[in-house]
This record gives structure tokens, C-alpha cells and sequence, in this order.
């Protein structure tokens, strides 16, 4: 265990954050790259992960598993409560309050298997598909075993023990992959998925209580708990709002047109979606805590926020165009011939995905400023604008739905969380947009290169493999360019170049500033 902050009597104490004041700036850039290349290693894992099972399962199975997912998601949110951030969020936390709050994640955790124990009958008549009754049982111990890890992987985070967190998110992560290929070798089927499903969350909780020295006590009642409650309700209802938006358009797909359907979106979605989460994971578990230690600190706040922000935007939205414009290559060259029709999806998704993160990311604003009501606001707002999305396109069939969401991900979601995260705190809507406009100007420029190359003739015939190589030739020097000619943009690369050497030697706090001025 690595040394942490020592209580006066010289003993490890897991819930005091002073020690983090000494040196923020480089303990987040350590943090960052550490999280970061762990997330690339389950980033490579997920990826090789997605495309091995696509090839050995059918999208019937996926479909399947996709089904109760759904409704797996906004279940795990109601179980968690919030409470986590709440835990990382406050400045000061004793161990009456944590016990308190893990015995009540505890306890969401197995009502929620009990009512997916006594619900499975009826989720599966729903779909009617009978294979359902087992699948939802068995998923449901997922949330007993993760309700029982809520509080010590807050306390990880609140600590900013990011080697820790990384060796048992990735440990976690390839042997849930490696049991899922096992089984899909033996014949397993759908089963497979689940085993996924159920082994990662049980291995994440030996492996956390074997290394946080945590534990919790009885639970207690506390004046300040009512607060945090109140914190995490808020967190939880944003969650929840936006858990229902992206599960509308996958349980209406399954019910209407079934899971081959199903199947096909589902895998499109995991297949866009699976680099931006194992982007935004470690975004969260960095920027979160450090931010949270600035709340008192306006400026240094600002710049801190901003400086990650646009690395952000400049990481994200550029590749993100290129998908979009290089589905069906994307598709052939991953998934194989029999998963042609998920093109389409994957292409909309793409667009999606070139503002999503920066969606995400402004709700840091929120947690990390303790803006619950705001959180609310943008979380009704967001929904708001998906749900209508997804009826919209509803009458054009599973295509319709997806070129529904990424329309409105460009004309709504994006333009709502910069007016609502920006209306007050040090970040405002004038920096937020400014942030953001060297990234959408070299996505734009990017998707309109590769596809004007495309549409010459010289790439129509092209396997995907040789058109995905020259589209990249082509992406990545009029992305570096104009990249190089924005002097905002052009701040952040030079900040990316002395990045070894801040990690090395520190930085003083103004110099977090330099790309938001």
C-alpha cells in the first residue's frame, strides 16, 4: 500500500484529504496519465473484447442481455444514490457518515435483486422472450455484490489512490473478459454475457475491500447525512433522467422489432461508446476530487477546469468525425460481413459522439460545485431533448431513432448543458463555447476532407482496412493544422509538450491557467 496521509498518532487515516493540498496539480497529472493508460489497457481489452464476442455470439444473444440491460442501468443508479459522489464532494467526512452511507447502499443493493428476483416473470412476458425469467435473476446479484462496494471505491477516489484504483478496474475487467470468452468457447451462448456481467462487480469487491483498510462500523444518525442525501438524491435524479433517456430507445427497439434489432443497435452503441467511457471514467475519477479540493478557489478552479476541458474537446471530437464518415469501414472491418446493417447506427452514433463528451464532462461543474439544483435542471432538460429525439424517429424504424439522437445531440444536448453549467460559479457559458470552438471547427474539417475524398471516386471500391489507413493519412495532418493554426489550441499543444516535465518537477498553481485565458 502506498503511503497515504498519517493521522497524528501516525496511523493511516482513509478519510482525511489534507495531505492532497501539498501538491494538487501534479498529484492530478500523475493521477491522470495513470488512469488514462490503465483505461487504455481496458479500452484495448473492451475493444478486442467487443469484436471477439461479435464474432463468436449472434446478435440474438446481445440482444438478449441488451434487454434487461437496460433496465439494469437505472436500477444500479437508485442503488448507488448518489452517495458516492457525495462522499468524494465533501470537504471534511467521519466514519459515522461513510458507515452510515454504505449501510445504506448496502441495503438498495439486495432490494433491488429482490424485486429483479420477483420481477423476472413479467420482464420477460413484456418482451416475450422466456430465456429472460434466468438472465434477470441472475443479474440481479450484480447489485448486491456492487451495493457492498459503493463507499470504499469512493473513498479510493477521495484519496486520489489512482494506482490502486487502476490495478483493480483493469484487473477486474480482463478476467470478467477473459471467464465471458471461456464460456462463449464452451457453447455458452447469451450466457457468456452474463457471466460478464456478474464477474466483473464480484471481483472489484474482493480485490477493494482486500486493499482499502476501510471498514465500516454501525450506522448512526447524523445531522449532516440529511445533506448529503440531499446531494446524492440530486446526483441520483440526474443519473436516473439520463439512465432513461438512453434506455428509451433500446427498450421501445426490442419490444417493437426484436432482439436481432436490438442486437445490432446495442452492439453500434457499445462499439462508439466504449472509447468515450473509458475516457470519461478516468476524467471523472481525476478532475472530481481535485476540483472539489478548488471549490474555494475561483480562479485556480477555472483554469483547472478549462485546461482539462479543451484537452478533452481536442481528443474526442476529431476522431469522433472521422467514425462517422468511415462506418461501414469501421464495421467491415471489425465485426465481419454479417454485421452489415449495424453501419447505419454506428455512422449515427459517431455524430453523437463528437459532442457527448463535452456534455458529460460540464456535469463535473455540477458535482464538483455542489450545484445540485442546476444538476437537476440540466438532468430534465437533456432528457427532455432524447426523449423527444427518439419519438421523433420512432415512426422511421431503428435507423430513424439513431439519426434522431445524434440531430439532437447537435442542435439541443450540447447548447442546453453550455447554458445551464455556465450560468453561474467561475466557469461561464462565454468559456465554455470558447473552449469547444477549436475542436468542433476541426471535427467539421476532418469528416468534410474524408468524405470529400471518398465521394472523388479513389475510395469506392476500397477494403476497409486500405480506406480506414488512407482516411487517417488524410485526418490526422488537416486535424494537426488547423489544430496549430487556433492560438487557443495551439496553447494546449505546447502544454501537452511540457507535460513530462511538469509531472516531474510540478507546476506552480497559475500555470493551470494558460489555456483558459
Amino acid at each position: 500500500m502506498s503511503p497515504g496521509h498519517q493521522s497524528k498518532t501516525g496511523s493511516y487515516d482513509p478519510l482525511s484529504t489534507e495531505h492532497l493540498q501539498q501538491d494538487l496539480t501534479r498529484r492530478s497529472l500523475r493521477g491522470g496519465l495513470i488512469a488514462f493508460g490503465s483505461q487504455a489497457v481496458r479500452f484495448t481489452a473492451q475493444f478486442g473484447g467487443t469484436i471477439l464476442l461479435a464474432r463468436m455470439l449472434t446478435p440474438h444473444a446481445f440482444g438478449l442481455v441488451a434487454m434487461i440491460a437496460a433496465l439494469s442501468i437505472l436500477l444500479d443508479l437508485i442503488k448507488e444514490l448518489g452517495l458516492s459522489a457525495a462522499t468524494i464532494q465533501r470537504p471534511v467526512i467521519t466514519q459515522q457518515q461513510v458507515s452510515t452511507l454504505f449501510w445504506i447502499n448496502a441495503g438498495f443493493g439486495c432490494l433491488l435483486a429482490l424485486a429483479l428476483l420477483l420481477a423476472a416473470p413479467v420482464i420477460a412476458g413484456f418482451y416475450g422472450e422466456p430465456e429472460l425469467t434466468s438472465i434477470t435473476r441472475w443479474l440481479g446479484l450484480g447489485f448486491v455484490v456492487s451495493g457492498l462496494t459503493i463507499q470504499h471505491w469512493a473513498l479510493l477516489r477521495r484519496q486520489m489512490r489512482f494506482t490502486m484504483i487502476a490495478v483493480i478496474e483493469t484487473g477486474a475487467e480482463l478476467l470478467a473478459l477473459a471467464l465471458a470468452v471461456i464460456c462463449a468457447l464452451k457453447g455458452a451462448g447469451y450466457w457468456a454475457l452474463v457471466v460478464q456481467r456478474v464477474a466483473g462487480p464480484a471481483i472489484t469487491l474482493v480485490a477493494t475491500w482486500a486493499l482499502c483498510p476501510w471498514r465500516p462500523g454501525l450506522p448512526t444518525r447524523d445531522a449532516e447525512i440529511a445533506d448529503m442525501l440531499r446531494f446524492g438524491g440530486s446526483y441520483t435524479g440526474f443519473n436516473l433522467l439520463a439512465a432513461a433517456a438512453r434506455s428509451l430507445d433500446q427498450v421501445l427497439i426490442g419490444a417493437l422489432w426484436g432482439p436481432v434489432v436490438l442486437g445490432f443497435y446495442e452492439r453500434a452503441a457499445k462499439l462508439v461508446l466504449v472509447p468515450l467511457n473509458n475516457l470519461n471514467a478516468p476524467l471523472y475519477a481525476v478532475a472530481m476530487p481535485a476540483l472539489s479540493r478548488l471549490e474555494s478557489q475561483p480562479e485556480r478552479y477555472r483554469h483547472a477546469f478549462l485546461l482539462v476541458f479543451e484537452k478533452f474537446a481536442m481528443v474526442t471530437m476529431p476522431p469522433a468525425a472521422l467514425a462517422a464518415v468511415t462506418a461501414d469501414w469501421v464495421v467491415g472491418l471489425l465485426f465481419g460481413p454479417q454485421w452489415h446493417d449495424a453501419a447505419p447506427f454506428v455512422a449515427s452514433f459517431s455524430v453523437a459522439a463528437i459532442t457527448l463528451p463535452a456534455t458529460m464532462a460540464v456535469a463535473l461543474l455540477y458535482l464538483s460545485q455542489n450545484r445540485s439544483g442546476d444538476m437537476l435542471r440540466a438532468g430534465l432538460a437533456d432528457t427532455a431533448a432524447v426523449a423527444t429525439a427518439i419519438l421523433a424517429g420512432l415512426s422511421f424504424g431503428a435507423v430513424g431513432i439513431a439519426v434522431a439522437y445524434a440531430v439532437a445531440n447537435l442542435t439541443l444536448r450540447l447548447p442546453l448543458a453550455i447554458w445551464i453549467g455556465g450560468r453561474q460559479g467561475p466557469v461561464n457559458r462565454r468559456d465554455l463555447a470558447a473552449a469547444l470552438l477549436p475542436s468542433l471547427a476541426t471535427a467539421a474539417a476532418v469528416a468534410g476532407s474524408v468524405a470529400a475524398l471518398r465521394h472523388t471516386g479513389w475510395l469506392v471500391a476500397a477494403e476497409p482496412l486500405a480506406g480506414l489507413a488512407l482516411s487517417l493519412g488524410v485526418a490526422l495532418p488537416v486535424a494537426f493544422a488547423i489544430f496549430l493554426a487556433i492560438p487557443r489550441s495551439r496553447r494546449i499543444l505546447g502544454i501537452l509538450r511540457r507535460l513530462p516535465q511538469t509531472i516531474r518537477h510540478g507546476a506552480a498553481p497559475s500555470s493551470l491557467g494558460s489555456a483558459g485565458e
